[in-house]
């Protein structure tokens, strides 16, 4: 060690620094005022830095199971805390809603859920459909033929080079086609699900117009409700076969969870809040079906 390396280490370990080491500004106590950062630094030992690992991750821990519970038994609480102040005892509303997303998408490849039903496979490709029907083989034959067909015709006349994609998807074996889609779902659903959580904010604002609420409030809220969503699709995709009366209840649960923190935080009676509701999750229904729609078909022509 070099003696500008020393005096530094020894500076460190015994003083604290008239300006801040991290943004240069002057400090005048344990912090500084602008950055946050100690004023009394020096290199952690083995055992210090140790500590405060075990203290960073208990006190995430006790934050989480604080989170969870009221994310589950209390619909809405969460946001009420975050927009009246009370905040650093839970979760980031974010780190909660990309938690709980991505165990779900995990545990959703993981059991093998069929994300598209082609029926049984066929050896042969599609676009040989026509030649089936030539022989005399079934209608239903043909009227998958003509679709995709349509399909094809319908692509190229947007761009031909997209027609030719389609076509070259279309000829698949019917396998290849499953495989094809359960990647580019597994691939990109998940961005385009987050995608939807402004444009699911964007039609509270647009249901509670004139309620003085911010455009951030309906994302926090958008980011919370969506969360525990997730989180019960996994239970659901947990539990073990025969615990029928269990998935029933989180289902209803799920169903009357959104009303219930829709009232929590914005108020408004039971009839009103249902008619939001009702129009809320229409609205949403159509909007993750294109979205999932046009993910995919994006990652299968890219």
């Amino acid at each position: 060690m070099d003696e500008a390396s020393a005096v530094t280490s020894e500076t460190l370990s015994h003083q604290a620094a008239a300006a801040c080491p991290n943004c240069s500004a002057a400090t005048a106590g344990n912090y500084c005022q602008q950055c946050g950062q100690a004023t009394h630094l020096h290199v952690p030992s083995a055992r210090e830095f140790l500590h405060e690992f075990i203290a960073h991750y208990v006190a995430l821990e006790g934050k989480l199971w604080k989170s969870l519970g009221k994310l589950i038994f209390k619909p809405g609480f969460l946001s009420r805390e975050y927009i009246e102040g009370r905040r650093v005892r839970y979760l980031e509303p974010l780190r909660l809603y990309l938690t709980f997303s991505i165990i779900f998408f995990a545990l959703v490849k993981l059991s093998g859920v069929q994300v598209v039903d082609f029926g049984e496979p066929h050896a042969q490709p599609a676009t040989s459909a026509i030649v089936a029907i030539g022989q005399g083989k079934p209608q239903a034959a043909d009227e998958l033929s003509r679709s995709e067909q349509k399909a094809v015709a319908w692509a190229a006349s947007i761009n031909p080079i997209l027609g030719q994609k389609v076509a070259r998807f279309v000829a698949l074996p019917r396998p290849a086609q499953k495989d094809a889609i359960t990647r580019a779902f597994f691939g990109y659903s998940p961005y385009a699900i987050f995608a939807l959580m402004p444009v699911f904010a964007f039609y509270l604002k647009g249901l509670y117009l004139g309620s003085g609420r911010r455009y951030g409030e309906h994302f926090l809220f958008a980011l919370h409700t969506n969360a525990f969503a997730f989180l019960m699709l996994s239970v659901m995709i947990l539990l073990p076969a025969g615990w029928d009366f269990v998935r029933l209840v989180l289902i209803l649960w799920l169903v009357f969870y959104l009303p219930a923190a829709m009232r929590r935080v914005y108020g408004g009676s039971r009839l009103t809040t249902g008619a939001r509701w009702l129009v809320l999750m229409l609205l949403h229904l159509v909007s993750l079906v294109l979205a999932l729609l046009i993910a995919t078909a994006q990652a299968l022509m890219g």
